[in-house]
């Protein structure tokens, strides 16, 4: 076993958006990014406790790795945890792809371990699972997690790494009020008896659940979220109004609520930050407690919007 539990903030912090480009410019999020700006969101961060930074060579083709690590600059290395990822469908076609594509990970992210290192999706369990075994021994990554897994690819992989004294610790999935098929599928359950840390990614929606859009304000156009939310955004109307007053009960945005959601359902959300204020929101909403009732009644209006946000990449819980 590794020497050490997994132990995370409240919040992690994704970068997802931090590989759109390599200074500034337009992307898959339609950001324009800046390096003092970054590092602005890494000061702020880091102030307030939130440490575990979420990536992937997948962000950018590697981009984000390399803007994170810019932007960290200063910071201990014990000061912060970092969580990537081993994406199959960019593997080389070296004797061990695992190996070779943490080695350039590592050397973006200018460090020597990973604090959190992912199987970023299912493309084969058994082959990539057992390429972790000998990083895990040899220290270069500390901890497991599997992202994208249904049930039956979650234990699968247990049963791989725990033959070698391993386990997964995380479990790292699309949720949010409009995608609960974690939850359905008792993946959600299965984390929390067996102590298994859930990170739920995409619950924002790219945005679609801040408030901040709406069909007279779409998503900014020739951005790829853009063209995956524009055309449901009236469907979200009542959800979105509902989190706005619920936040403005407390003070809050209606993108802190749902960070808040995810919170009370017993996840650790990864919130994409671009701004120093992004990271102002998550303190606020670490700060929220919704009632049971209130939770139940956006789970409902989410329902009720019936709008499937699922991925391509992503394949049924």
């Amino acid at each position: 076993m590794t020497s050490k539990a997994l132990t995370v903030p409240t919040v992690a912090l994704g970068t997802w958006a931090w590989g759109d480009s390599g200074e500034a410019g337009d992307g898959y999020f339609g950001s324009r990014l800046s390096e003092s700006g970054l590092r602005d969101v890494v000061d702020r961060a880091q102030s307030n406790g939130f440490t575990l930074w979420d990536t992937a060579v997948a962000y950018g083709m590697g981009r984000s790795e390399a803007a994170l690590a810019k932007a960290l600059t200063g910071c201990h290395r014990s000061e912060y945890q970092l969580s990537t990822k081993f994406t199959p469908q960019l593997a080389g076609d070296g004797d061990d792809p695992v190996a070779d594509m943490l080695e350039q990970s590592l050397d973006r992210l200018s460090t020597d371990y990973v604090d959190l290192f992912w199987i970023h999706n299912p493309a084969d369990v058994t082959r990539w699972t057992r390429s972790l075994i000998p990083l895990l021994r040899s220290g270069r990554i500390r901890h497991v997690g599997v992202s994208n897994h249904n049930m039956e690819e979650i234990a699968l992989a247990d049963r791989i790494l725990g033959e070698a004294g391993f386990r997964v610790e995380a479990v790292q999935n699309h949720f949010s009020l409009l995608y609960r098929g974690s939850e359905r599928a008792g993946i959600l359950d299965h984390c929390r008896e067996h102590g298994v840390r859930f990170f739920a990614y995409m619950v924002l929606e790219q945005g679609a659940l801040t408030g901040r859009y709406s069909p007279t304000r779409p998503m900014p156009e020739g951005s790829s979220r853009a063209a995956v939310y524009n055309g449901v955004l009236p469907r979200l109307r009542a959800l979105t109004d509902r989190m706005e007053v619920i936040g403005k009960d407390r003070g809050v945005s209606a993108a802190e609520v749902a960070v808040a959601w995810a919170v009370a359902k017993g996840t650790t959300p990864i919130v994409g930050v671009t701004k120093a204020d992004h990271v102002d929101g998550v303190v606020r909403a670490r700060g929220i407690g919704l009632a049971e009732e209130e939770v139940a009644e956006l789970e409902a209006l989410a329902d009720a919007a019936d709008v499937d946000t699922r991925g391509w990449w992503e394949h049924e819980m």
